[in-house]
């Protein structure tokens, strides 16, 4: 997806943004899984389950033919669902159908009828809240799209608008999810790391720094952490919380985040005009690069 113009993020998400240029090239609003800049991949990203498309190996008649047994297999479930609406395996089997046609609004629609007669099951309910963050993305994918070309005020708009229902869809998802389950700590880091892209950021600082204390989450926290202070202008504080990141030897983090928060805090140094400080993070990233595992071509 074309890099969407820099105007319409706010002022603290441009900020935020003009801090991590350096670490790689790609769409900075976009998650990596989605083809964005590197980040840490957080759960919150993680939360879509994708319907593997099956058909990428097989031949143009097989896959017309498996077009022919689904469609065929979908017009059956929805007659059957009409006749009996009590049908459990029938409405996760076509929701499941309506998933892997890319079409989450049917999918969520099928499974909020489904959710009235089956209130207490917890697929039907995992199973809803997964359609509603597909096709709250896809919304998101669509209305970038559409900014990337016509780059008008009100493309501009609709854009902040969707990615900020993106956001918040993310945020509800997790704390139903936490309450129903609240041993699921990785969502507690989804949820920080969904705040921050509604720039709900005092509360995604906070969030994050419930987990700093389980090594498991530690290093992502800490890198999150930063992001919100570099979003909110305040560079010192950020740099920190990247030092515990890049140079913490008690919980190793992963090289691609050593190496993001060096970058980081070699620009910070640069910035904030720390000389010394500076030469020592760069001696670090250099040291950091010449150990790294080459990167498959």
């Amino acid at each position: 997806m074309p890099d969407l113009d820099a105007n319409t993020a706010s002022s603290a998400r441009d900020q935020a943004s003009s801090n991590e240029s350096s670490v790689d090239s790609g769409n900075p609003d976009l998650s990596p899984l989605d083809g964005g800049r590197w980040r840490p991949v957080s759960p919150g990203e993680l939360l879509r389950k994708p319907v593997a498309d099956s058909n990428e190996e097989l031949d143009e008649d097989q896959r017309e033919h498996r077009r022919t047994v689904q469609l065929e297999r979908r017009q059956e479930l929805e007659h059957k669902l009409k006749a009996n609406p009590t049908d459990l395996d029938g409405f996760l089997e076509l929701a499941a159908i309506y998933r892997s046609e890319h079409r989450p609004l049917e999918a969520k629609r099928l499974l909020q009828q489904a959710t009235q007669i089956f209130p207490d099951d917890e697929g039907i309910l995992f199973q809803l809240e997964e359609a509603i963050l597909a096709r709250s993305l896809q919304q998101y994918r669509e209305v970038s799209d559409l900014a990337s070309r016509l780059k008008t005020p009100e493309a501009d708009r609709e854009l902040e608008r969707s990615r900020g229902d993106w956001a918040m869809r993310r945020i509800e998802v997790c704390r139903a999810r936490l309450a129903r389950d609240p041993s699921q700590i990785q969502l507690r880091l989804a949820m920080a790391d969904a705040k921050f892209d509604a720039e709900m950021f005092e509360e995604s600082f906070a969030d994050a720094g419930h987990l700093l204390e389980l090594d498991e989450f530690s290093p992502q926290a800490h890198f999150l952490r930063a992001r919100c202070l570099l979003a909110l202008g305040n560079d010192l504080p950020a740099m920190k919380e990247l030092r515990a990141v890049a140079l913490r030897r008690s919980v190793v983090a992963p090289e691609s985040l050593r190496h993001a928060s060096l970058k980081l805090l070699c620009e910070l140094a640069d910035k904030l005009s720390l000389q010394a400080t500076g030469q020592q993070y760069e001696a670090h990233l250099k040291r950091l690069q010449a150990t790294s595992t080459p990167s498959k071509s």
